[in-house]
Order: C-alpha cells, then sequence, then structure tokens
C-alpha cells in the first residue's frame, strides 16, 4: 500500500488564531468531507452568506488550506481542501501558543457538537442504513501515555485510508461521514487529573 499524505502538523500560532474562526473551522471541514464546492455551496452547508464564506475561502487560502479550481461555467469558481487533516500543536507549548491552540480547539469541537446535534435532529429521516450503521461512542480507558500513543497511531492508521481528500476506491454509494477521537487525560472539576 503507498503512504497515504500526513496531517498538516499547524505550529505557527497565527495560522491557529486564523483556524480559531468558527466559519473557517466550518468550511475547513466541509471541504475535506465534500471535497470542491463553490462560496454559494459552502454557504448553505455552514449556515453563512456567499460573500462571506468567499472571504474566509480567500483568508484559508493564504494559509494554503484551500485553493479554487477551474469552475465549469466560468462565474463561480469552486475551492478545495489542499489538507487531508490538521494536527494542531504541541501541548507542551508557551502561553501564546497555548492560547491560540485553546481558540482553535474551541472552534473545532464547537462545528462538531454543531454536526453532532444535526445527525441526531434529522435521524429519523435519515436512511434505516445509515441510521443503523452510525454510532456515538464512548469509552473511558486506564492506560500508560505509551499506550495511548500507539492506540491513537494504530487508529489514525486504520481510518486515514477512507478519509474524503485521500480516498480514490470509494463507491458510488460512500457518502461523507463526521468521524472524530479525542483521547486525552481525564481531569475532574477540582483540576486535578483523576486517580
Amino acid at each position: 500500500m503507498a503512504e497515504l499524505p500526513p496531517r498538516l502538523r499547524v505550529r505557527d500560532v497565527e495560522l491557529m488564531r486564523a483556524l480559531a474562526h468558527p466559519v473557517r473551522a466550518a468550511l475547513l471541514s466541509y471541504l475535506m468531507a465534500v471535497g470542491q464546492r463553490t462560496a454559494s455551496e459552502c454557504a448553505a452547508a455552514v449556515d453563512s452568506s456567499a460573500s462571506n464564506c468567499s472571504w474566509h475561502l480567500r483568508q484559508l487560502r493564504k494559509w494554503g488550506l484551500v485553493e479554487s479550481v477551474a469552475g465549469t461555467d466560468g462565474r463561480e469558481r469552486p475551492w478545495r481542501a489542499t489538507q487531508v487533516g490538521l494536527e494542531i500543536g504541541e501541548f507542551d507549548s508557551d502561553g501564546a501558543t497555548r492560547a491560540a491552540q485553546i481558540a482553535a480547539f474551541g472552534a473545532t469541537l464547537s462545528n462538531e457538537q454543531l454536526l453532532t446535534q444535526r445527525f441526531i435532529d434529522t435521524m429519523a429521516e435519515l436512511d434505516p442504513e445509515w441510521r443503523r450503521a452510525s454510532e456515538l461512542n464512548q469509552y473511558s480507558l486506564r492506560v500508560t501515555p505509551d499506550e495511548l500513543a500507539r492506540l491513537n497511531a494504530a487508529i489514525d492508521a486504520l481510518v486515514r485510508p477512507f478519509v474524503s481528500t485521500i480516498r480514490a476506491d470509494a463507491p458510488a454509494d460512500a457518502r461523507p461521514v463526521q468521524a472524530s477521537w479525542r483521547a486525552f487525560l481525564r481531569v475532574e472539576a477540582d483540576g486535578r487529573p483523576s486517580g
């Protein structure tokens, strides 16, 4: 099997701040899921205006996260994601980087919550096959840092061949699916890690 493209490792604080904008986070997520779309199509998907999406897409283009592609009718130009995913910073960073990470993570989590809620709200109207195949799982693990790192790498290796912007052999009935994996040390309400 050929080596699959890596996620972009975001280390630039200004890029993290740019990714903290909710419309940009939603646009990038959308384009990575569905492929090329026009600003008007993006607007309908992320609940914004076409002009606002165009502006934010141009901002994302400045960072090399999206690019415009030739359109078929000459009027509207489609956009596409240039990345297969993002890895935002390292957690042992300085204060300025940590603040930018928190903002970028916040925008990503807000978009993730919105997509999850949309799924829940429309579940009854979805094809029964998709309802049966979809899952919302939660686990509480007891692992070492090394085991967690290996688990994260194994999940990434399992999922990566199916990433929308990578997969070239998708069957005709394949659809974009939102999938996420979060794994971190559990911290209790008093601010201390669980024992």
